[in-house]
């Protein structure tokens, strides 16, 4: 007489369609919600930054001090600029990570799609870090001495904030690489083709001669991605 025992290596895992023992813990939609703020903070640094108008100005073009006394008054908008710029650019990075770790969950270690979408996400909070690297020495000079600075360098301040935080070229990988893991069935498929359609939007107009649009359109896809993470991909948090 002969008895058969299961004796399973580990008891505390759990098996799914999205990846042999992934951990219930591992399902944790904090990163997803981490990418709706920084979507939301996206549209936000963007109408702030617009709102820093003074080199756009029809009346001011040419008129570098009168340029720069505008911006003096415009100090309150920057430093809202910096501080929305900044914390998007962190949150950005959470998301970007627990992108990487659900692509994996869904296709697998061998593919390069997890490492395309991390790499896009934390490029484009790079990107707006830098974007928002020169407000400190700026903003508080204006408020405070504005006759310590150059007329020239707030003109092209002001260009540097009006331009590179709109730069979310990079963050549309991340939506191509959500769409090619969705075409093997690892995450929902309208995720994947909201990212191939705004990612892939967002690629092409990072390359031509529009990319500032890519910002609108890249956190656009920021968003809708983080959404439908947060409530729409309840078959892999099951």
């Amino acid at each position: 007489m002969s008895i058969t025992t299961h004796h399973p290596a580990r008891d505390d895992v759990r098996e799914g369609r999205f990846g042999e023992g992934a951990p219930t813990a591992s399902r944790s939609r904090l990163w997803s919600l981490a990418g709706i703020g920084a979507g939301l903070a996206g549209f936000a640094t963007i109408a702030i930054s617009s709102s820093i108008s003074a080199v756009y100005d029809a009346k001011l073009q040419g008129d570098a001090p009168a340029i720069a006394d505008k911006l003096a008054d415009l100090t309150p908008n920057m430093f809202v600029f910096h501080s929305v710029t900044a914390l998007g650019a962190l949150l950005m990075v959470v998301f970007g990570v627990g992108l990487a770790a659900r692509l994996r969950a869904g296709s697998g270690r061998d593919s390069i799609a997890p490492l395309v979408a991390v790499a896009g996400l934390v490029g484009t909070a790079v990107v707006s870090i830098l974007g928002s690297g020169l407000d400190t020495e700026f903003m508080m000079t204006l408020s405070s001495q504005p006759e310590a600075i150059i007329p020239e360098s707030a003109v092209m301040y002001n260009h540097w904030v009006g331009t590179i935080p709109w730069l979310w070229t990079l963050a549309g990988l991340a939506g191509l690489a959500t769409y090619a893991v969705s075409r093997r069935g690892g995450v929902p498929r309208w995720i994947g083709r909201v990212g191939l359609v705004l990612g892939g939007l967002t690629v092409l107009l990072g390359v031509s001669p529009l990319e500032y649009m890519a910002g609108a359109t890249g956190a656009l896809m920021v968003l809708v991605t983080a959404v439908g993470f947060t409530v729409g991909d309840k078959h892999y948090r099951q």
